[in-house]
């Protein structure tokens, strides 16, 4: 296998792993958002109404994942799905038992743009 193929590979898993991990969120905090709402900080609980916040927040997240998954603009995607998974770790500093997978994704973010780096 070619280097570019390799490299196309790797691309391909890493989008389809981050895109999973998002839709998945975003669709299982519809039809459950008392187990989501909890990761937002108390501070952006306040500004709007929790069915608000999180359903705008999950629109983002599906957004995001079709994003990722039409390859445009990639390097700038994957920084922002790894801003948004350092976010994640960075708020909930008491839930570090379920959020330290994130630092993970945040990683696999980061290789993603780092593999789609333009000059």
């Amino acid at each position: 296998m070619s280097e570019t193929n390799k490299i196309n590979l790797a691309t391909w898993l890493i989008i389809i792993g981050l895109a999973t991990v998002l839709l998945y969120a975003a669709f299982d905090s519809f039809t459950d958002p008392e187990e989501w709402i909890g990761y937002f900080p108390h501070w952006m609980r306040g500004i709007v109404s929790d069915s608000l916040l999180l359903n705008s927040f999950s629109i983002f997240e599906i957004a995001l994942s079709f994003w990722l998954l039409s390859r445009k603009y990639l390097f700038y995607s994957g920084i922002i799905c790894a801003l948004l998974m350092l976010g994640i770790v960075v708020f909930n500093p008491s839930q570090f038992g379920v959020t330290f997978r994130d630092i993970g994704i945040f990683f696999a973010a980061l290789a993603l743009s780092a593999l789609n780096y333009k000059k």
